[in-house]
């Protein structure tokens, strides 16, 4: 029997989250692992009037192309994929992995090619998304693997998911809506400001703001959702910063990150585990090593870690700075075939802006 929570879910992404409506063509992506949810949200979709193209993802053909795959392969971009991309009006993708570490013998050079394959595409998806003229949203169901990677059980997990999405409530959407209110209050306190200062035992940062825009994020790109982002100032970062958590690429972990910047460029790295790619990854090309994004978690229902950033990105207490691509709503600039997160723990640290205390030990004080 499905579970209840997992047709709430289906409503709330496309009618909140996407907000298909009559004519709009949408192309749903999910793993096999996915089905009940893929299933429910396509009888909505159906619902709501969209044109519905369902594409299916499986771990294994990635994880042959970096094994086989000639470089030419590797660089080949899908025409289709393009087309979607430059003419859908929405977009879901529903990830369920059977094995997270499906890409760990891949080597970290054959990663940084395949993703420098999708550059042109991303590109025009940030252009879009951009101007509201693609919606696009991501999302997870609870798999075995994602609860190994958690130290949870598959019920402990589920619960977990399905609560941080508030799917346990009558009406989840009546959650995120004044979640929303509550991170334009911050944003509409950091509206037109400067000058930002991140100081703790992890951090030691200088960076500016200076007219960029900061995002909300209440269920409407990611589900679950809960965190306000910019893209800083591409030459203004200076500092150090250590990420107390494992930042996991293409499946792969890698511990103890350290990134020293100046004048927004990383110019020294290091990690305990899996150096090589964390360096390669920084080498894809040549926006990687600047910043696109600023993140501040907001949602102080997620206080575990879980090795999935969908999640811990989020986590009330915890910042996060994404190397590369740039989202360019914010008025940033920077662009990369990637776009990596890393989370920094906030909870002895201070965020100054322009003078003014905003943050301090793990929430805003304003």
């Amino acid at each position: 029997m499905t579970d209840l929570r997992i047709t709430k879910l289906a409503k709330v992404l496309v009618n909140y989250s996407l907000e298909l409506k009559q004519g709009d063509k949408f192309r749903l992506r999910a793993s096999p692992n996915a089905k009940e949810l893929a299933v429910a949200v396509y009888e909505e979709a159906l619902h709501a009037g969209a044109y519905i193209v369902y594409t299916s993802y499986l771990e294994e053909l990635d994880e042959l192309l970096l094994k086989y795959g000639s470089d030419e392969q590797l660089e080949f971009a899908s025409p289709v994929e393009k087309l979607i991309t430059e003419t859908f009006d929405a977009t879901l993708s529903i990830g369920a992995a059977t094995n997270t570490r499906y890409l760990s013998g891949a080597y970290p050079k054959r990663i940084s090619l395949a993703q420098k394959a999708f550059t042109e595409i991303w590109k025009i998806f940030d252009e879009r998304s951009s101007k509201k003229e693609l919606r696009w949203c991501y999302t997870r169901v609870p798999t075995n693997a994602d609860a190994q990677d958690a130290n949870m059980s598959l019920r402990d997990y589920e619960e977990f998911v399905y609560g941080a999405g508030m799917l346990n409530d009558e009406d989840p959407v009546v959650y995120w809506k004044s979640e929303a209110e509550k991170q334009r209050k911050l944003i509409n306190w950091l509206k037109g400001r400067d000058k930002v200062v991140l100081k703790g035992e992890n951090v030691d940062v200088s960076l500016s703001i200076k007219d960029r825009t900061f995002e909300e994020c209440a269920g409407k790109i990611n589900f679950p959702d809960g965190e306000i982002f910019t893209g800083p100032v591409e030459d203004s970062v200076n500092g150090w910063i250590r990420f107390k958590y494992p930042a996991v690429y293409a499946g792969q972990e890698i511990n103890d990150i350290e990134l020293w910047f100046e004048n927004g460029k990383i110019v020294k790295e290091k990690a305990s585990k899996n150096e090589e790619l964390l360096i390669a990854t920084l080498n894809t090309d040549a926006g990687s090593r600047f910043l696109g994004e600023w993140g501040i978690g907001t949602n102080y229902g997620i206080q575990k870690f879980t090795r999935n950033m969908l999640f811990d990105e989020k986590i009330g207490g915890t910042i996060h700075f994404a190397v590369g691509a740039t989202y360019p709503e914010t008025g940033g600039k920077n662009f990369s075939a990637i776009h990596w997160d890393m989370l920094c723990d906030m909870a002895d640290s201070e965020i100054i802006v322009d003078g003014d205390l905003f943050y301090k030990n793990g929430e805003p004080v304003i």
